[in-house]
């Protein structure tokens, strides 16, 4: 529930808003939802077993609980089970005839942008929150659920409940340089190679294959001008 003080207006209600990258502006939300969930997982395997001494594995046999070692995270999981739409009264001073003229702003962000080959990526965001908190989030709509409750007499949806769920998308970039600070970047200029960037940065051209093997670079002789590359720190 959203709390105000008595002089409160809708207007000054903080909406919850939606921006793709692709562009068209903002989706301002004309409800805001009555709850919000967000979820994380984190994975954590058992550690081998095979190729173990007997002293070892007469050890482990002595544990409630194997051991276990850490395995990579997982995106965050932000859902909205129920964001209301009604298009029987004005939204923001304009008068829709069809609810799908409302929600299908939603549904598009399900679809494919040519030009990027992918769906939108968007900025979910509501009020002002410190940071780290959980907006704004950056993340790509993974599940839609429309459920359309009034109609016309022709049929026309007016009014319409919708489910989401957005799976958060980080910058690989930008998470490897939260996550180790002593990376750093550099920008591809016509006529760099990995053996040149690696003599110019570690001051041995050998040590290319550390840049290579940071960026998941399958042809390491082929960078592409105004390409960012995660350059880690020598052992």
């Amino acid at each position: 529930m959203v709390l105000g003080g008595l002089g409160a207006t809708l207007n000054s209600i903080a909406k919850l808003e939606i921006t793709p990258d692709a562009g068209g502006g903002t989706i301002k939300v004309p409800f805001n939802p009555n709850s919000y969930s967000i979820s994380k997982s984190v994975n954590w395997a058992s550690t081998k077993t095979s190729g173990i001494s007997q002293s070892e594995k007469a050890s482990q046999r002595l544990l409630n609980a194997p051991e276990i070692e850490f395995a990579g995270g997982q995106s965050r999981i932000l859902s909205f089970s129920e964001l209301f739409f009604d298009a029987t009264e004005p939204i923001d001073g304009q008068q829709y005839q069809d609810v799908r003229d409302i929600t299908n702003k939603i549904v598009k962000l399900t679809r494919i942008i040519p030009d990027k080959k992918r769906p939108p990526i968007c900025n979910v965001a509501w009020g002002n929150a410190p940071q780290g908190s959980d907006f704004p989030f950056t993340g790509v709509l993974t599940d839609l659920t429309q459920t359309f409750t009034l109609f016309k007499r022709d049929g026309t949806p007016v009014r319409a409940k919708l489910s989401l769920t957005f799976t958060e998308f980080l910058d690989p970039t930008k998470d490897q340089l939260e996550t180790d600070p002593e990376m750093t970047t550099h920008i591809v200029k016509r006529g760099d190679a990995l053996s040149r960037i690696a003599g110019q940065l570690y001051g041995n051209p050998k040590q290319w294959r550390l840049i290579a093997n940071a960026n998941n670079l399958d042809d390491p002789r082929h960078l592409q001008i105004g390409q960012s590359l995660s350059i880690p720190q020598p052992d």
